[in-house]
């Protein structure tokens, strides 16, 4: 299955916003910023590993049972079937890029256990 995203399909979601910089049928590269106090959903993806390279302010990264703080310029890799997430505790924004690979990049990948946001 290719890729469901498109160059320049962006979204606003309750921790901040991400916007596609590029897309084939085994990639996806996104921009994605998290505005202050926010975090994303505790999550895993069957079909996707993801590659996030920090690129602005300092993020609190959850990889399996590991809490990494990471900054501009440092990266983290993320395996498929891994629990993740991003939380920024700063006053400014975090902006990362995001490079998923594997054979399924569907949006519908993804398994929430937790989320502040209450989606399911």
């Amino acid at each position: 299955m290719a890729t469901t995203y498109k160059r320049g399909d962006s979204d606003i979601r309750p921790w901040g916003t991400w916007e596609v910089l590029e897309s084939a049928d085994n990639y996806c590269v996104k921009k994605i910023r998290v505005t202050p106090g926010s975090m994303l959903s505790l999550q895993l993806h069957h079909h996707r590993a993801e590659h996030w390279i920090i690129v602005e302010g300092e993020a609190v990264v959850t990889l399996g049972e590991d809490r990494l703080v990471k900054k501009a310029d440092e990266a983290v890799y993320i395996p498929a079937e891994t629990k993740h997430r991003i939380q920024n505790n700063t006053s400014s924004d975090v902006v990362f890029i995001e490079v998923q690979t594997g054979e399924n990049l569907d949006e519908n990948d993804i398994v929430r256990f937790d989320d502040k946001y209450g989606r399911i």
